[in-house]
């Protein structure tokens, strides 16, 4: 199996499976990854994912080893289809990041929301080293993650560089020793399960989408998804904050008058 997932309560935890090759993806995998991510997507049951590598390395990049009769262009479109999902999940997905993630599995790495990394961690856009050019998504995570010249100093040069420096210039979240980063992963997930479903969703897209528009835009956008959260669990925070208890997020629509406007002046 190129890779296997399981669900620990409402976290999904999914593992690429290659590891004689460092979790590199090959067409099967991707094959799997593709439909599972559009599955997960829809799975109310889900309310966090975690997206690692087997056996201390987190992603090598696209598998180029063997012969292949499938056009360039076609693999690469493939890639991109799971680069796309994976980037598109409501859920916040947390990558955990232990050995190497380079070249297409840096690219899946930023297409996460959150980057923890072990202290052995090692990142590199490495493209450059092989005659390529940045793919997966590379071209557009990198930049709005690290900025504009680290990006071009990471695609143009191919360093590799460590945990340390992936934390400073914004390519890293956490940096944790790596007998700590389970733990550490399997907490921030359960944080964030704990989240409300549809609020997290909304405001994981409205990031995304902040760079593409205009803040007219972006001001629109906050109404609509802020007007849902007033009938969704936004009743249910303001009742926990009046009652000095914590709130139990369900995502479920309701129309609550009362919780509406106590939401509203308390927004």
């Amino acid at each position: 199996m190129p890779m296997h997932y399981k669900d620990d309560g409402a976290v999904r935890v999914i593992t690429l499976d290659n590891p004689a090759k460092k979790n590199a993806i090959d067409p099967a995998t991707l094959e799997e990854l593709f439909p599972l991510l559009r599955e997960t997507g829809f799975d109310d049951s889900v309310r966090a994912v975690v997206l690692q590598g087997e056996g201390g390395d987190f992603c090598s990049g696209a598998d180029v080893s063997g012969t292949r009769s499938e056009h360039p262009l076609r693999r690469i479109r493939h890639f991109n289809d799971v680069a796309l999902a994976l980037h598109d999940l409501p859920q916040p997905v947390v990558a955990k990041v232990d050995g190497v993630a380079v070249g297409a599995g840096l690219s899946l790495a930023l297409a996460c929301d959150f980057v923890v990394a072990s202290e052995r961690a090692r990142f590199s856009a490495i493209f450059a080293r092989r005659g390529l050019s940045l793919d997966a998504g590379a071209s557009w995570l990198l930049p709005h993650t690290v900025g504009m010249l680290q990006a071009k100093r990471l695609a143009l040069l191919a360093e590799m560089i460590d945990a340390a420096e992936a934390e400073r210039i914004g390519l890293a979240t956490y940096v944790v020793p790596v007998e700590e980063i389970d733990g550490y992963v399997a907490d921030l997930a359960a944080r964030l399960a704990a989240g409300p479903p549809i609020g997290l969703a909304s405001t994981k897209a409205l990031l995304n989408k902040a760079s593409q528009g205009s803040f007219h835009d972006a001001l629109e956008a906050e109404g609509t998804a802020q007007a849902v959260n007033f009938a969704t669990d936004a009743p249910a925070a303001m009742a926990a904050f009046r009652n000095r208890t914590e709130p139990e997020f369900t995502g479920q629509f309701q129309v609550s008058p009362s919780g509406h406007d106590s939401s509203a002046k308390n927004s």
